[in-house]
């Protein structure tokens, strides 16, 4: 590759944090500093002038379905949707345009809908007469779909969560989502992927953590996805429950993935009202407090198994009751083979949005790291949103403590769960940052580094190096359109942005909410460019 210097431009390091130039050799960053002393040093380096530009690590994404993310942007996005008539709409027209195949769309919410409701399956008839249809929620934890659909998916009606005219939930749901893949053609799920990684590159992410299993995508997506030939680096996740090492060590070979964790479910989800609560929820009588797919002792021995053998565990856990079996499950292994031994394996928790204070110091305290979304404080956190029409408002205002867990010692790596969210890093940051419960915000210099470093590290990599722009460090880096560069304070009680260069921090762009996400100009990931606008 040979060596590349990158001048005139607002480099994000913290070995040099007023740098204009950096020089990449073969893939790894030799020199970040001024641009006079940087030229004098390589002489014959390939010169890329920024013109000003803002230079950063890249983005990992922690937690993203990469099909279902490409299946969205090449197909049916409901999310646009206002109303159950919208939605009907958006399905007609796309039958219309494609008069052959599954129908696949998602992002449907009809939390924000006037109707309060879903579309029922008699209205996805009408409009799709015949067609195999598949509709998911946002959450993608529930689902309406077509009679053709039902029909052809074995067992559905014995399910738990079935429903003849409305809502699929639970182990149904999960039916019904396998039966929809595998009618979807080997070219389909092609381009989904490459829409899916393109579209990653675009937003400066240099590697996500594909979160697969075998009610979320099957084996053979996540065979074909590692077998993809793309720039972005793709880390695997299983999420299957096994009992002992022997086991463990036979599934990630027979999968290929890295860890057998991600959205391993011990619950659903809040929207769906299938997240595990230790008290009803407030808006549905008929939900009670949820589902519970896996025990403390089916959670332990999960855990056990890839503590022994190194790998990490992980599981998807949403809701207090959740949380308190996972917590009470990690604690009963640490009791057998030690603190130390676990904290190795870096295990992590998805979502893990209803804990508390003592629960985030024991996390903290066993090195499990917490692999969180603020897209979803964005979307449905505040004083009228979905948190508080399912839970209440005391509930509500405890959901996604980013700043406890922080304080609490607990690694946070950010991510967009997409397509439940966008795969926008900024915008995730600014929600961190500008979360809708007071007292739960972190600052933009930790949120940041939850997007970089700390997604690294939930992927395994500790080398301290991943995710900086110092000499040493991989030259993965994404290149910004960006206005002024500031420092964030730590708390709400101090002020909170200052362009003082004295105060030897690097800056980000600001993060107010009517400030623009920064444009991505060229997306690096250990020397080779896999973006360029």
């Amino acid at each position: 590759m040979g060596t590349q210097l990158l001048v005139d431009g607002r480099i994000y390091s913290p070995s040099s944090p007023d740098a204009t130039a950096m020089a990449v050799t073969d893939g790894t960053v030799v020199w970040v500093g001024a641009d006079q002393p940087a030229r004098a040093l390589h002489p014959d380096a390939e010169i890329i002038d920024l013109d000003g530009a803002f230079v950063a690590p890249a983005f990992v994404d922690a937690h993203v379905h990469t099909t279902a993310l490409g299946l969205k942007l090449t197909g049916l996005d409901l999310s646009g949707a206002g109303s159950v008539e919208q939605c009907l709409d958006l399905v007609r027209r796309f039958a219309e345009a494609n008069p052959a195949g599954l129908i696949w769309g998602h992002g449907w919410d009809e939390s924000r809908w006037p109707e309060s409701r879903p579309p029922s399956v008699s209205e996805i008839d009408d409009v799709a007469s015949g067609r195999l249809v598949y509709l998911s929620r946002i959450d993608a934890h529930s689902a309406v779909c077509s009679s053709a659909l039902c029909a052809a998916t074995p067992g559905l009606d014995a399910a738990l969560g079935f429903s003849r005219t409305a809502l699929l939930t639970a182990e149904a749901h999960h039916r019904v989502r396998m039966a929809a893949l595998s009618a979807l053609t080997p070219d389909q799920r092609a381009q989904a992927r490459a829409a899916a990684l393109d579209a990653a590159a675009a937003n400066g992410i240099a590697a996500v953590h594909e979160c697969a299993g075998p009610y979320i995508s099957g084996p053979l997506d996540l065979r074909e996805l590692l077998t993809t030939t793309h720039g972005v680096e793709v880390r695997a996740y299983w999420g299957e429950a096994v009992t002992d090492a022997e086991q463990a060590r036979a599934l990630l070979a027979e999968t290929g993935a890295h860890g057998l964790a991600g959205d391993l479910f011990v619950d659903g989800s809040l929207g769906s009202h299938t997240a595990w609560l230790h008290e009803p929820y407030s808006d549905d009588p008929h939900a009670g407090t949820g589902n519970s797919y896996l025990d403390v002792d089916a959670i332990a021995a999960h855990v056990r198994a890839c503590t022994e053998i190194g790998v990490q565990a992980g599981f998807h856990v949403i809701g207090d009751a959740a949380v308190s079996a996972v917590v009470d499950a990690i604690e009963r292994v640490v009791a057998e083979v030690g603190g130390p031994a676990v904290a190795a394996c870096g295990h992590r928790l998805e979502h893990v949005e209803m804990l508390t204070a003592a629960q985030a110091a024991k996390l903290g305290t066993w090195g499990v790291i917490a692999s969180v979304q603020p897209g979803f404080d964005a979307a449905w956190g505040g004083d009228a949103g979905l948190y508080v029409d399912r839970l209440g408002v005391e509930r509500a205002a405890a959901m996604n403590p980013f700043a406890a867990m922080a304080a609490a010692g607990v690694s946070l790596a950010i991510g967009s769960d997409a397509p439940v969210t966008a795969l926008q890093p900024w915008s995730a940051i600014r929600a961190a940052v500008r979360h809708r419960t007071p007292g739960s915000a972190i600052s933009p210099r930790a949120s940041f580094s939850a997007a970089t470093r700390g997604a690294w590290r939930a992927g395994g990599v500790r080398d301290g190096l991943a995710g900086t722009l110092v000499p040493g460090a991989p030259g993965s880096y994404a290149v910004w359109e960006a206005d002024d560069l500031v420092v964030g304070a730590a708390a709400d009680s101090v002020q909170r942005w200052s362009t003082d260069p004295r105060s030897r921090v690097p800056g980000l762009p600001r993060l107010d909410a009517d400030d623009p996400d920064p444009t991505c100009l060229r997306t690096v990931h250990r020397g080779a460019t896999i973006y360029e606008r």
